[in-house]
């Protein structure tokens, strides 16, 4: 599968980049700054390109089966998550492409609260980290309002980290994952594995889901 990868020098796109290469993919990773993607595999392919400018978008997606963001702005400009997406969904159109947007946890339910959403539950979300949760509900309000083309919206547990490959999880739809002890977790290297199962097995089309253990 050719695939389009934005934020492919991130704690999660590097494990993307590693498991898409792994599982026989041919993958082009994009930055505005060529320097940045010095480091990657040699048999990355590297395009220097704006998420935010449409017609980037459009340029690096012609003739790729999937677009992968793995994107995050800096504290201040969170409000460029709405902006990426809507760039995002702008340019895949144009090329029939599939998009599969790794986001936030803010748009799942918490279980047993009769629907709280994660953005609601100060459990989750602390003050410190209200608006970069709002942005992300915000962004995967613009994927939900899109009718015009194939995406998928991926929320990460509360906490991921670097870990083990262990290639197991959990899924879902639309409700945070909690273990046994209470804990909404997963590795960055397990995280990198559901997401690419994801792409080859195409499980949740215009949807949100999540990933925990």
């Amino acid at each position: 599968m050719r695939i389009t990868i934005f934020g492919a020098v991130g704690n999660i796109g590097t494990r993307v980049v590693n498991e898409a290469l792994a599982r026989g993919h041919e993958v082009t990773a994009v930055s505005r700054e060529r320097s940045r993607l010095s480091g990657l595999d040699p048999k990355v392919k590297i395009a220097v390109g704006d998420i935010n400018n449409i017609d980037d978008v459009v340029k690096l997606t012609a003739g790729q089966d999937l677009v992968i963001s793995a994107t995050r702005p800096p504290q201040g400009q969170e409000d460029e998550l709405v902006n990426i997406a809507q760039s995002l969904l702008s340019g895949i159109e144009q090329n029939d492409t599939r998009l599969l947007l790794v986001g936030g946890a803010a748009c799942l339910t918490v279980p047993n609260t009769n629907g709280r959403l994660v953005v609601d539950d100060p459990n989750y979300v602390q003050d410190a980290w209200k608006a970069i949760a709002l942005a992300c509900l915000a962004q995967y309000q613009v994927c939900e309002h899109n009718k015009n083309t194939r995406w998928t919206y991926m929320s990460p547990p509360a906490l991921i980290r670097p870990g083990q490959r262990t290639g197991k999880y959990r899924h879902h739809g639309s409700e945070l994952i909690i273990d046994g002890d209470g804990n909404s977790h997963i590795s960055l290297e397990d995280f990198a594995v559901a997401l690419l199962d994801e792409v080859e097995l195409d499980k949740y089309p215009n949807q949100k889901f999540t990933v925990g253990y």
